[in-house]
């Protein structure tokens, strides 16, 4: 006779399984197996590991182990299904009770199947609703069979939350004593309760790595969860917890809990407070992690110098093709070690691809490409075609531009190679005021910087970083100067008065909040290592402590005769067919270069619907509209002598 199912004959659970069953069918004399059998188990009959190890994480009693193989034997023998109904007297009941496993089991007590007790606690076996509990069919939980038997499973209640992450290869490695510290805190753990480790600091990828190097040190499972999946309903979250704990438990993991989308961490502690297993909190500098007890692990941020040298490391014999350009890629983007990785692998691909391969070049544009991700998202990137010639600024202004440039090229030598970034932690970033009123150039000069520097520039979009609601602002901000220091990229905060305004007085705590959030703003730029422009045409009315901060203040003034003639004489482009214009005349309008812009590209439409060059008559149309417009009036003495 075939005594077990052929998966798990001659294994450790099928001779438990055994022994449960001639205890449970050892009164039916009409059993054959029990005739021919002994009560007593084999001397022979070894432990089954997997069931070992379920006896102890979780302090199963010998009489909890044997219920739970009852209900296992129930799951996965025929055997223990035809024998039931013998034992119950009713040809239905195909499943163990609770009164059976009293009436049959050794060391029998009522608190086995209580709430408070393993079994039940974590969810080990189910006890069918709607019956009395000594006759409620009993069930294993599907997770915990698979795990008898050794089969890779994972509870499917937690797939979509917790995500397994494979662990990867290193070369930087954060401070080995704290990663050694917070191994000795995970592995001397005895109690109820274990204090999350906090990793602080670095970017999203450097504190993931970390953990990944704590895992790999422990000798644990690395997963990540995202903190704004915990359950708001109490219910939900506590039953989140225990299935977690129970599954870090069976499989030996541990929990990785990202921070950056959650605002505060009231419902996270609640979480955590349930948790019973190793478990990493992401903290990024300024978040709501901050607030969390913990053993904390400080990352340090890659400098310009390790990224360097792995930017060298995967480049290989590209590295040395690059001369001063790889001093630039390592200043401009601080990428983390997976995404230099990354870029240089996509730079190899692409050397092999191009017809006349510029490794600085093709690096350069690699590296831009990747740091938009980040970006476009946020910020309206604007595309950057003006040039030098373009913009008409008095002469101390251009020089201050071009200093501007200086001083952007040249961070890598004042900082890194001759000591500034040690002796002056804060304050490294450059920050630029452009000031004066609307169409005198300030964007355009933001556009030729960018150009001049082959950086992408972004335009901040006010509407979408001021809220009314309390802390959304600085949120916002932070995600924003996150994304810009690791994609290089210049930011242009576009009439910033209405972010970096004067502090007021507090008269209420909307006042209160309101001078939190400057100060705030205020820390932000100081930290900055990336290059932000801000436009105002109202300088008056910024913070005084703001504009302490600011390296270069740049005056736009209102364009005068002069300016204005030079404005209309580069406005239009090389190929556009003019017919005979006189910019003296053009010169008396008394408007800004942004207005002479739209003038010139309104004559231009008249013109071509004319098929006709552009001529005086065409401009003097053209400003009649713009001037409508703005609502001003078009005095015969701007136009003397135009037609």
């Amino acid at each position: 006779m075939t005594t077990v199912t052929p998966e798990i004959q001659l294994t450790p659970l099928a001779e438990l399984l055994d022994r449960v069953y001639r205890a449970m069918t050892h009164n039916l004399v009409d059993d054959p197996f029990v005739e021919t059998h002994p009560q007593k188990p084999p001397a022979n009959t070894t432990t089954c590991l997997a069931l070992e190890r379920l006896t102890q994480a979780f302090g199963l009693t010998p009489f909890e182990r044997d219920l739970l193989l009852l209900c296992a034997g129930a799951s996965l023998e025929s055997r223990f299904a035809k024998a039931f109904p013998a034992i119950h007297g009713n040809a239905h009941a195909t499943w163990p009770t609770f009164g059976l496993a009293l009436a049959l089991l050794d060391d029998p007590h009522w608190s086995a199947v209580s709430r408070v007790r393993p079994l039940r606690y974590w969810k080990l076996i189910e006890v069918a609703p709607n019956h009395a509990l000594l006759n409620a069919p009993l069930r294993i939980d599907e997770r915990i069979l698979q795990f008898l038997l050794d089969a890779p499973a994972c509870d499917e209640r937690l797939e979509p939350f917790f995500r397994p992450v494979p662990l990867r290869e290193s070369t930087h490695r954060c401070s080995a004593e704290a990663v050694r510290h917070a191994a000795s805190h995970w592995n001397g753990f005895q109690g109820d309760k274990l204090r999350p480790v906090l990793v602080v600091g670095g970017n999203d990828d450097s504190r993931q790595l970390a953990y990944e190097q704590l895992c790999d040190v422990t000798g644990l499972r690395p997963y990540i969860f995202d903190a704004a999946a915990v359950p708001a309903s109490p219910f939900e979250r506590d039953q989140l917890a225990r299935l977690w704990t129970r599954e870090a438990v069976l499989t030996g993991a541990a929990l990785y809990i990202r921070t950056t989308s959650i605002e505060n961490t009231r419902t996270l502690q609640a979480f955590l407070d349930l948790l019973r297993t190793p478990v990493a909190i992401e903290v990024p500098h300024g978040s709501p992690a901050e607030q969390l007890e913990g053993v904390r692990v400080y990352v340090p941020t890659l400098d310009a110098r390790k990224r360097k040298e792995l930017w060298v490391e995967d480049l290989g014999p590209l590295a040395s093709e690059m001369n001063s350009h790889l001093d630039r890629l390592a200043e401009y983007f601080q990428f983390d070690e997976q995404a230099i990785h990354t870029a240089a692998m996509q730079a190899h691909s692409m050397m092999l691809a191009a017809e006349d391969p510029d490794p600085a070049q093709i690096t350069w544009r690699i590296c831009r490409e990747h740091g938009r991700r980040s970006l476009d998202m946020l910020a309206q990137r604007i595309p950057s075609h003006a040039q030098w010639d373009d913009l008409v600024l008095p002469a101390s202004q251009m020089e201050t531009l071009r200093q501007l440039t200086t001083h952007v090229r040249q961070r890598a030598v004042v900082h890194d190679a001759w000591g500034f970034a040690e002796k002056h932690a804060r304050g490294l970033g450059l920050s630029v005021l452009f000031a004066g009123a609307s169409g005198t150039g300030k964007t355009m000069a933001a556009e030729i910087l960018a150009a001049e520097l082959d950086l992408d520039l972004y335009q901040i979009d006010l509407s979408a970083v001021v809220s009314k609601y309390i802390g959304e602002t600085e949120k916002n901000l932070r995600r924003i100067f996150t994304a810009a220091e690791q994609s290089g990229s210049v930011l242009l905060f576009d009439e910033a008065d209405a972010l970096f305004g004067k502090r007021s007085e507090i008269r209420d705590s909307h006042d209160r909040y309101a001078n939190l959030e400057i100060s705030y703003l205020l820390q932000q730029m100081e930290s900055y290592h990336g290059i932000a422009i801000l436009t105002t045409n109202m300088q008056q009315a910024l913070d005084s402590a703001f504009l302490r901060r600011i390296r270069f203040i740049v005056q736009f003034p209102f364009p005068d005769a002069i300016a204005r003639r030079q404005i209309w004489e580069r406005i239009f482009p090389a190929t556009t067919p003019r017919g005979k214009i006189n910019f003296e005349h053009l010169a008396q309008l008394n408007i800004s270069g942004g207005t002479i812009r739209n003038i010139a590209i309104h004559a231009a439409f008249l013109a071509a619907e004319d098929n006709s060059p552009i001529e005086m008559r065409h401009l003097l149309t053209a400003s009649r509209t713009e001037y409508q417009k703005m609502e001003k009036p078009l005095s015969t003495a701007e136009t003397r002598g135009w037609v």
